[in-house]
């Protein structure tokens, strides 16, 4: 039994609740901490907390369901049965998924508080299953994080009855302690065959199960007016191969595909890349850190993340090939970008890691 619980269910859940779990261990503020197995390999994700120097979870939630809905009622079960064994004061979550889903309607099904850090992102369009997810969990939510002051006004118009904290995000207080490690380890640039080169990144569903879509971005990658980098999700090379349009990658001399790859291997990718183009939203936000500082094309038709856009990190290129190439070649020879994140200043844990404090 503890006063409060920590949940986190994906790698970028790790990735960015780190630096929230290391201002509460400096605060010798005890909590029992929950893996959901949302992205289950056990031997994996244990490696992978270790690499972080992140306690290991009292509770591995192990998950085979695959659709949305069983995972996220499965989810729900084993959770309550943890929160009514710990009997938290307050439960943390963090992000969008199925996982911060399913913990926030448990915990407010057992009257449990829940804080939701990285509150408040809203990209307005229907096709993403996180933006649903994001918005019930926002209203499920007794304390809200939100990264900026635009997050906060989507909650404000939205009229959530939980209490908004602005504390800015996590992620660029993990891009600030975790570049370090990933210099010290990674040997990733042994592997690329180019000197200067773009990263690009593609998963989601919306963008990658559709042909003509990733037909678009093929073609961009190929014509693109510098060598690109290219981590193949698995359900993006699934699609390559489907639509017939993995040879055109494979055989280009302008585009180096490689196997996923793990987080320290992808942060020296992005710190010495020339440009990145991705249809990822957290992405967006690792690219504005003070360590990354690069210009992102963004392959979707709207972005959660306006705040890269405003503050000149980002711009919107949609799906288009033409518009991608036009967008990235701009993008290559922009001007100084800003030497602060919109996203925060790399204090947020500690930030937020206080308020937890004062409220339990």
């Amino acid at each position: 039994m503890t006063e409060m619980m920590i949940v986190v269910g994906t790698r970028p859940e790790i990735i960015k609740m780190a630096p929230v779990i290391r201002a509460l261990q400096r605060r010798k503020q005890p909590f029992a901490f929950v893996y959901s197995g949302q992205h289950y390999d056990y031997d994996l994700s244990k490696k992978f907390i270790e690499e972080l120097n992140l306690p290991e979870p009292e509770y591995w939630l192990k998950l085979k369901e695959r659709s949305p809905a069983a995972q996220t009622g499965r989810m729900m079960m084993k959770l309550e049965r943890v929160l009514k064994k710990e009997s938290p004061r307050l439960m943390l979550i963090l992000g969008d998924t199925n996982t911060m889903l399913a913990a926030a309607l448990a915990a407010f099904k057992n009257n449990v508080p829940t804080g939701h850090v990285e509150a408040g992102l809203r990209s307005y369009d229907q096709r993403m299953p996180e933006e649903h997810n994001r918005r019930m969990v926002d209203h499920a939510s007794t304390y809200l994080f939100a990264p900026t002051d635009k997050a906060k006004q989507n909650l404000l118009r939205e009229n959530v009855w939980g209490k908004i904290y602005v504390t800015g995000n996590t992620v660029i207080d993990a891009v600030a302690q975790h570049v370090p490690l990933a210099e010290k380890s990674s040997k990733i640039l042994e592997q690329v065959k180019f000197d200067e080169f773009a990263l690009a990144t593609a998963h989601r569903a919306e963008n990658v199960d559709d042909s003509d879509v990733l037909k678009n971005f093929t073609k961009a990658l190929v014509e693109l007016p510098i060598p690109v980098v290219f981590p193949i999700h698995p359900r993006t090379k699934k699609r390559l191969h489907q639509y017939n349009l993995w040879a055109e990658l494979a055989s280009s001399t302008n585009v180096q595909l490689l196997p996923p790859l793990g987080y320290f291997d992808f942060l020296m990718l992005m710190k010495n890349c020339k440009l990145i183009l991705t249809d990822s939203g957290g992405i967006q936000e690792e690219a504005t850190a003070p360590q990354i500082r690069k210009p992102v094309v963004v392959l979707r038709i709207s972005t959660e993340r306006p705040e890269a856009v405003k503050a000149g990190f980002a711009k919107v290129a949609g799906i288009k090939k033409n518009e991608i190439l036009k967008i990235a070649r701009k993008s290559l020879y922009k001007m100084e970008l800003p030497k602060k994140s919109p996203f925060g200043d790399g204090k947020t844990g500690e930030r937020i890691a206080q308020i937890v404090k004062e409220l339990i």
